[in-house]
């Protein structure tokens, strides 16, 4: 959270667009953050040409849109080149089937796939995808950012009207109560003493 990965996103599909490179941008269907767009703090945003449900095969849907028969894409590609890297947003959230379908994407169809998420929820457990996705990666690079006490964030604090809470679903995509805050270790430790369910 915080880490400026939506902003890295749009930097790498603008660099490869420069470059005069088709990419093909896409993000879970329950990240409702911005509908149909990738949203940045800096306030940039952009459309993705595909928006994945969870019982959706990825590999499928890229396929479609890469290929241009897909006419419910939300973004049409009017020159059609071949697809130079397929860039995700909030990787966390689709399923580990999905991830396999990304990973199939890059080795199979020789596409690369950029994905950006978070490893662990409020409560530092990890996503799913974000598990698969550290298992079958072939690179990994992480974006740091900083906590308010200035230290390195490694977790992310949900809070709800403004208080830290260390319980409930683990997906709550921000709302008008809801927020997250990137933690450092101790930061953490310190906001969840005696809050924490123990597991």
């Amino acid at each position: 959270m915080n880490s400026g990965k939506s902003t890295a996103l749009l930097q790498a599909a603008y660099n490869y667009e420069e470059r005069g490179q088709r990419v093909i941008l896409a993000k879970p269907a329950i990240d409702v953050k911005g509908d149909a767009q990738i949203v940045s703090r800096l306030g940039v945003t952009r459309t993705v040409h595909m928006l994945v449900g969870a019982e959706e095969n990825f590999r499928d849907c890229f396929l479609e849109i890469a290929s241009g028969h897909d006419e419910n894409a939300l973004v049409k590609d009017v020159a059609l080149k071949p697809v130079a890297a397929l860039l995700v947003d909030e990787a966390q959230f689709f399923t580990p089937q999905q991830i396999d379908d990304m990973f199939r994407i890059a080795v199979l169809d020789n596409v690369p796939v950029l994905a950006y998420g978070i490893r662990t929820d409020f409560q530092t457990v990890a996503f799913p995808g974000a598990r698969r996705l550290l298992e079958i990666a072939h690179t990994l690079e992480e974006l740091k950012t900083i906590c308010r006490c200035g230290r390195k964030a490694v977790f992310n604090g949900r809070t709800v009207d403004g208080k830290f809470i260390f319980d409930g679903d683990q997906v709550a995509i921000d709302g008008v109560a809801v927020g997250y805050e990137s933690l450092c270790g101790a930061c953490y430790l310190e906001e969840s003493a005696g809050k924490l369910q123990d597991r």
